[in-house]
């Protein structure tokens, strides 16, 4: 299936989804979606990375949900008087590859029954997994990929990235036998130069 969506999640929050995502969209002129937005309505994940991409190609397809409050979605979504259906969240229509990023790590609940991990297998797409070098990466890491593994879930690779450490990235690499798509460094700047040339680090 040429056009699978690529999910690309976490082993936890903060440490770089929006900006990996923004690198893949333009290394591979994809199209990108975030289903799911809680918070930073003024400067979204969606802004974010439609301001770091300069190719003229993708297109940059709206939230499903846009809550006000920047919680875990379930609790955004209960503060703004609504429940998050998962029926609701559907693929946008495209002919081109689509980059889809999730919010937080695979076990964020969007509602009391349904998990962010869960979606990905009801949008039958293939995961990208953040990863970040720090105490506790190499537990968070396997019990992630544990978890896609459990759900027939079908990882495509992951992505270090931020500050080395070979020691972690090789373990995690040698225990669970995924494709090493790339390992992105620290960047001087953001900007859409910086995403640009970062593209080289990752092989799809």
């Amino acid at each position: 299936m040429q056009n699978r969506p690529l999910f690309v999640t976490g082993i936890g929050t903060g440490i770089g989804k929006t900006l990996i995502s923004a690198i893949l969209v333009e290394k591979i002129k994809a199209d990108y979606w975030k289903p799911v937005q809680a918070g930073e309505l003024d400067n979204s994940d969606t802004i974010k990375v439609r301001q770091l991409v300069s190719n003229g190609t993708s297109v940059f397809h709206r939230e499903t949900y846009c809550l006000t409050q920047p919680y875990s979605p379930h609790k955004s979504a209960a503060l703004d008087g609504i429940t998050i259906d998962e029926q609701s969240i559907v693929l946008p229509q495209t002919n081109n590859k689509l980059i889809i990023e999730g919010a937080g790590g695979l076990m964020v609940p969007l509602n009391d029954k349904f998990l962010m991990i869960d979606l990905i297998k009801q949008l039958g797409a293939e995961v990208i997994l953040v990863s970040q070098n720090y105490l506790g990466s190499i537990n968070h890491t396997l019990l992630s990929i544990e978890a896609l593994k459990q759900r027939g879930i079908h990882i495509k690779g992951v992505i270090f990235n931020g500050d080395a450490n070979s020691s972690t990235e090789d373990y995690i690499l040698s225990y669970t036998q995924i494709p090493l798509l790339g390992k992105v460094p620290v960047l001087d700047a953001i900007n859409q130069r910086s995403v640009s040339e970062a593209g080289e680090c990752i092989k799809l």
